[in-house]
């Protein structure tokens, strides 16, 4: 961001006090570098089919903390833009975004997500309470609802470990409509054009004393049966080595389950996918 004068020293706008919010700080000073800054002139609508959309993406507690995963496929009407798309990103240590929508926008978004938890935490001195996080996070889904309406949505998944929580409900989720309506969601939680096929199959898999590799077989199980009915949803390719994301966050902080333990995992799907076509039964 330019925030020089004339003569080279940062402008006055940098020394004096105000919001810790980057994002208000942006909005007051330099409002077109903001993802949400209006694109199009007012009543312009895009076409669905010109930007790459992503989806599916989904949360689920367990009995270490949260797990949130992601496809990988990006989509432009009936053609497949991209496979290999990262939509599960890390906020900060104990919290985690994943998105569905507009795939420019939504990586915007969840970078100046980041920069913004980063500077409240420098500003203030401490780290936001998550509850927190997900009001700050509502607010900025809030700023892009001219470009909803537009046809360039954005809805991000939030999930984090909160350590102020009492002991068994430290993982946390929340969810949001593209007007910034805020939801905590219990359990379990998708997003996306694949979300009804993947919460159907979270409802029948989900128990609250899930192992992470429990947890993680789950949301690859969801995961599968989202792409299985919406052709918008990439299920795991094992041929190009291409597997959903799948990142979980616990007291210790956010980790992303490494390539060959996702690939492994992936493969296990497959296998038993080969016996059981519909995929694993609910347990008693």
């Amino acid at each position: 961001m330019q925030g020089n004068d004339s003569a080279g020293l940062p402008s006055a706008a940098f020394f004096t006090p105000g919001s810790s919010s980057f994002t208000e700080f942006l909005a007051t000073h330099r409002p077109r570098l903001l993802p949400t800054a209006p694109p199009l002139p007012a009543g312009a609508r895009i076409a669905p089919d010109r930007f790459p959309h992503g989806t599916t993406v989904l949360a689920l507690t367990y009995r270490d903390g949260v797990l949130i995963a992601g496809d990988r496929r990006a989509t432009m009407g009936n053609l497949i833009a991209q496979r290999d798309l990262e939509k599960v990103h890390p906020a900060d240590d104990h919290t985690a975004v994943a998105f569905a929508g507009t795939v420019g926008l939504a990586l915007d978004m969840v970078r100046l997500y980041q920069v913004e938890l980063t500077h409240f935490e420098k500003v203030e001195g401490v780290p936001m309470t998550l509850g927190a996080k997900a009001t700050r996070l509502a607010a900025m889904i809030r700023q892009n609802l001219a470009q909803a309406m537009q046809g360039l949505v954005v809805v991000p998944l939030l999930v984090g470990y909160d350590l102020t929580a009492p002991d068994g409900g430290r993982g946390r989720i929340f969810g949001f409509d593209a007007a910034g309506g805020l939801y905590e969601k219990q359990h379990f939680h998708a997003e996306g054009s694949g979300s009804p096929y993947a919460r159907g199959a979270l409802k029948k898999l989900y128990r609250p004393d899930l192992t992470r590799r429990e947890a993680a077989l789950a949301a690859l199980q969801a995961l599968y049966d989202a792409a299985d009915d919406d052709s918008a949803t990439g299920g795991p390719d094992l041929n190009r080595r291409i597997f959903p994301v799948v990142s979980v966050i616990t007291e210790d902080g956010f980790e992303r389950l490494p390539e060959p333990e996702t690939g492994e995992l992936s493969r296990e799907t497959v296998r038993q996918r080969a016996g059981r076509p519909d995929g694993p039964h609910a347990t008693a």
